[in-house]
């Protein structure tokens, strides 16, 4: 029986609060429809349809083209070689092949500069990006492959098909949601990623934009030009959707629970080592020769400079703050994600997640122009550049915190509830400690995430902000790579927990 009427339930709060981040995450993709109107169709097609757009689409089509395939060559040999045969300190090469991720894409860029101050154009954007991103192919690819039940491949053999056909007929098909899932992280980097062409002189969208605001500040070309950005991201998102496909992967039943024979390299094994060690020696090897060298150079007056200890103390205030900001706006939508899925909670999960695939460039111009128009004292204060940063790392958020709240059993938090308290002190002192580990590692996320983001902060940072990745930038600009380089180094013992966490959870969730 009922005995009271149920009002304003805290599932209804929480359910408003996700239906209040998820409108505030929709502001760039409103400000794209918004200037596209308001500057009116005629205008729109005259700064649309010319040819700097179509020069920028040209860069970016053939960027993404020879990128992507090479990438994925790489990737399943790599992931063949640490996984599926016997190389020597395959665990060693397999977190190698990690690492690189710790060196943020500007830093690569610097990095190959400094060796090799003739690279440009898009030979050059082709080799620093495959080395600064290939590990987002690498890490689902590798993470797949240790999945696979070893059984359909014995199957194959016993019937009579040669090794390399058992791979291509039975191996590969079972990759294609790992390869098209890393491409696709490829793909929306190669678009959002400013600083590395820049460096090497490589005109992307996102060196356009940058550019055109600098200039004209916020003028209708750059919001068109973004637009357009905006657009190349959707027909990625519908390409990788519809070459990943419906088909199944799974299997009925436990499958074996035996890890798949490795391959034995025998004579071979020294030139198999080539991939792994090449692929280091460029991607880490490089770096770091080129680190120490300016180091070495600078000696201890590179590291005398005052703003070194003022960069580092904002970036990690800035990364903190933004951290658990973030952390914070995307509670309601995980908590509802795991307590109460449905098709609105599906429709507000989507307004988070989409926000991930906008490119930097475009989150910062839309909060330039909304702060400008309609906010003008919000315009270059930290609370908007915080907000970018939210809007920018949501979805990171929403990801760990929706794990780790799935793991806190939903009847101690109903006990709570029903021995006397509220619904919001019950999820605070029963759900939320349960789940500390996991929003402690959302927040780690989106913290290193700010640490080395560039575009947004060069956009949208208050006059007197010193970041790493900022004061980084304006020294290599001015060609003062020695005393870039602490601030380079910085920003990599910063990023390399990062990839140590990844690959630690890479390989825990098979039970390795």
């Amino acid at each position: 029986m009922r005995l009271a009427s149920p009002g304003f339930t805290g599932r209804d709060a929480v359910g408003v609060a996700a239906v209040l981040v998820s409108l505030v995450a929709l502001l760039p993709l409103g400000f794209v429809i918004f200037i596209t109107i308001q500057t009116g169709w005629q205008t729109v097609y005259e700064l649309v349809v010319r040819p700097r757009v179509g020069e920028l689409l040209v860069n970016t089509v053939l960027l993404e083209a020879v990128t992507i395939p090479i990438a994925i060559l790489l990737a399943v040999a790599l992931a063949w070689l640490t996984e599926r045969s016997d190389l020597p300190g395959a665990r060693i090469w397999s977190w190698l092949a990690v690492a690189p991720l710790g060196v943020p894409a500007f830093v690569h860029s610097y990095a190959w500069i400094s060796l090799v101050p003739g690279m440009r154009g898009l030979w050059s954007g082709v080799l620093v990006s495959i080395m600064a991103y290939l590990p987002f192919l690498y890490l689902p690819v590798a993470a797949q492959m240790r999945r696979l039940d070893p059984a359909l491949e014995d199957v194959a053999a016993s019937l009579g098909q040669s090794p390399l056909r058992v791979f291509f007929r039975v191996v590969l098909p079972q990759l294609r949601l790992a390869i098209c899932g890393g491409s696709l992280l490829v793909g929306l980097h190669l678009l959002a990623e400013y600083g590395l062409y820049a460096m090497i002189e490589f005109d992307t969208f996102s060196t356009a934009i940058v550019d055109q605001f600098q200039s004209a500040y916020n003028g209708p070309a750059a919001n068109m030009l973004a637009g357009v950005l905006v657009l190349a991201c959707l027909v990625l998102l519908g390409l990788e959707n519809r070459v990943r496909g419906q088909e199944r992967y799974a299997r009925v039943g436990s499958g074996a629970a035996r890890p798949a024979a490795r391959v034995r390299l025998g004579r071979g094994t020294l030139v198999w080592l080539a991939l792994p060690l090449g692929l280091a020696l460029l991607s880490l090897g490089v770096p770091l020769l080129t680190l120490s060298r300016w180091l070495y150079l600078g000696g201890a007056a590179a590291w005398s400079s005052g703003d070194i200890g003022t960069a580092l103390v904002q970036t990690l205030g800035l990364a903190l703050i933004g951290g658990a900001a973030t952390t914070l706006a995307a509670l309601p939508m995980a908590w509802l994600s795991v307590r109460a899925p449905g098709r609105l909670q599906k429709v507000l999960e989507a307004c988070h997640y989409y926000v991930g695939s906008l490119p930097g460039v475009v989150v910062a111009l839309a909060l330039v122009t909304i702060t400008v128009r309609v906010a003008l004292p919000l315009y270059q204060t930290m609370t908007t550049l915080l907000l970018a940063y939210g809007l920018m790392f949501l979805p990171r958020a929403v990801v760990g915190l929706r794990a780790s709240l799935a793991q806190a059993p939903v009847e101690l938090e109903r006990a709570a509830m029903a021995l006397g308290r509220p619904p919001f002190k019950a999820i605070w002192q029963v759900t939320m400690r349960l789940s500390a580990p996991g929003v402690a590692a959302g927040m780690a996320l989106v913290a290193l995430g700010i640490t080395t983001e560039l575009t947004a902060t060069l956009m949208l940072a208050p006059n007197g902000t010193v970041t790493l990745s900022t004061r980084f930038w304006s020294l290599t600009n001015d060609i003062d790579y020695v005393a870039a380089a602490p601030f380079a180094l910085l920003m990599v013992l910063l990023s390399l927990p990062l990839t140590l966490l990844l690959h630690y959870q890479s390989r825990r969730s098979i039970g390795q």
